[in-house]
């Protein structure tokens, strides 16, 4: 089903592709992280700043203006920052 997932998702742009990739990467580190080591806490905000980047670009797929495209991206890039941020501390 993955790869199924990955060919369609390659026919479109490299962020959507990388954004995926960085999604399904943080929520296979999160499952280990909370299986593993019993961390709940740190895990869960990168978590959540992780995969909200691929949303928030696919989000702008479908935005109302230039500015809204830009502001969602915008966005994309601060939870990107904030992702660092929480794999630095992990």
């Amino acid at each position: 089903m993955l790869i199924v997932l990955i060919d369609n998702i390659l026919k479109e742009n490299s962020i959507k592709i990388k954004s995926f990739s960085f999604a399904f990467r943080i929520v296979k580190l999160y499952q280990y992280l909370k299986s593993e080591k019993n961390e709940y806490v740190l895990s869960k905000q990168l978590l959540r700043s992780g995969t909200s980047i691929g949303a928030l670009i696919r989000e702008s797929e479908h935005s109302e203006s230039k500015l809204d495209f830009i502001h969602k991206l915008a966005i994309a890039q601060k939870e990107t920052n904030e992702s660092l941020y929480w794999l630095e501390l992990l």
